[in-house]
């Protein structure tokens, strides 16, 4: 069985930082990319940011520059660096990987549950 444990959210004022991270864990086999996703109230979830294995990363336009989303391949953990964060960056956020795994072959989407992430005064 495979989890996508989230950690680091919480209430932050504008301008400031939070650092989430996220761990898998179970029979992983090899992790291909990692990710970000945030959905806020009444809107569909979105890409935060993306690292493939070997480190490129593509992100939101929404974050880019205030962002960094970076990897422990050895510790199958994806992290996000959140800087000058906004209320409009409000949101749950989904950490997402492609994975196999002992028991099934082949690169298969995983979710974590969500961590919320509230920018405001």
């Amino acid at each position: 069985q495979v989890q996508l444990l989230e950690f680091g959210g919480g209430l932050v004022e504008p301008g400031g930082s939070l650092r989430l991270s996220c761990v898998a864990s179970g029979s992983i086999f090899s992790i291909d990319a990692m990710g970000w996703y945030r959905q806020a109230p009444g809107k569909e979830r979105e890409l935060v940011a993306r690292i493939s294995s070997g480190g490129s990363t593509n992100y939101g336009d929404s974050v880019k520059g205030r962002f960094t989303i970076y990897r422990e391949n050895a510790e199958n953990t994806v992290y996000l660096q959140m800087l000058s964060l906004r209320p409009d960056d409000t949101a749950v956020y989904y950490c997402n990987a492609d994975l196999s795994t002992a028991q099934v072959p082949g690169d298969h989407s995983y979710w974590g549950q969500g961590t919320q992430v509230t920018v405001s005064h």
